[in-house]
């Protein structure tokens, strides 16, 4: 057991190297800075997703959940077919008809989807034109792969990261300081779509000629965001 004196001269520096730490730590940081900057990469577009769907109205629901079913079924077996053609069911609603005075049902109406996705674009046009003939055009769109873009975004960091450092040693010098410290960096990706050019010309009629129509797929702008703080010492 320690003498009460030198428990006491323990104590003591204990006490002192807590106070120090505590100092430390509450020290104030001076001359931090927010900054931000912003990369980006024009990306073409390299899948193609088409929405085809069927739709009928009778007054018995059964039968006409049963016409349904078989318009969707041929029209998944001709997709399905098709190699390097994605074939998944979009939805399927029913809702009543009423009569004019809104008094009863008069009938009942149904819709099912098909949606189709693909990186060739020649064969999924080919497809899309020989499916209207029993199907209808739902709607057609463009995107990028995944894989593609994680790779355009692995790019773009090396990029974002000389861009937050040149902006970094600007404003460091614009303040008439030596250097500076990075506190801390958040790396963030986005991007937004720019339609194709002529999307709004491309009706479900283009696709009756026997010919393959072409598509624009357009591009989109993956984008990386650069944003920290940095101390700058003066």
């Amino acid at each position: 057991m320690l003498p009460l004196s030198r428990l006491a001269t323990a104590l003591a520096f204990t006490t002192a190297g807590l106070l120090s730490i505590a100092a430390h730590a509450e020290e104030p940081r001076y001359n931090q800075i927010s900054l931000s900057t912003q990369v980006s990469h024009e990306v073409a577009h390299d899948l193609m997703q088409v929405t085809l769907y069927t739709e009928a109205q009778q007054k018995d629901p059964a039968a006409l959940a049963a016409e349904i079913t078989r318009t969707l079924n041929a029209g998944l077996t001709q997709a399905r077919g098709v190699k390097g053609v994605t074939v998944s069911q979009g939805s399927r609603n029913s809702y009543p008809v009423y009569s004019e005075k809104g008094e009863e049902i008069s009938a009942w109406r149904e819709r099912a989807e098909i949606r189709l996705e693909s990186a060739d674009f020649a064969a999924l046009s080919k497809l899309t034109g020989e499916m209207l003939k029993t199907l209808k055009m739902g709607g057609m769109s463009f995107s990028i792969a995944d894989a593609t873009r994680k790779k355009e975004e692995d790019a773009l960091i090396k990029d974002a990261v000389a861009a937050f450092k040149e902006r970094a040693q600007l404003t460091t010098e614009a303040l008439g300081g030596k250097s500076y410290k990075l506190v801390s960096l958040n790396l963030n990706s986005g991007g937004f779509v720019r339609p194709p050019m002529r999307m709004e010309a491309m009706k479900a009629s283009a696709f009756s000629d026997s010919a393959t129509p072409e598509v624009e797929a357009g591009t989109s702008q993956v984008t990386m965001n650069a944003d920290g703080v940095i101390e700058v010492q003066l």
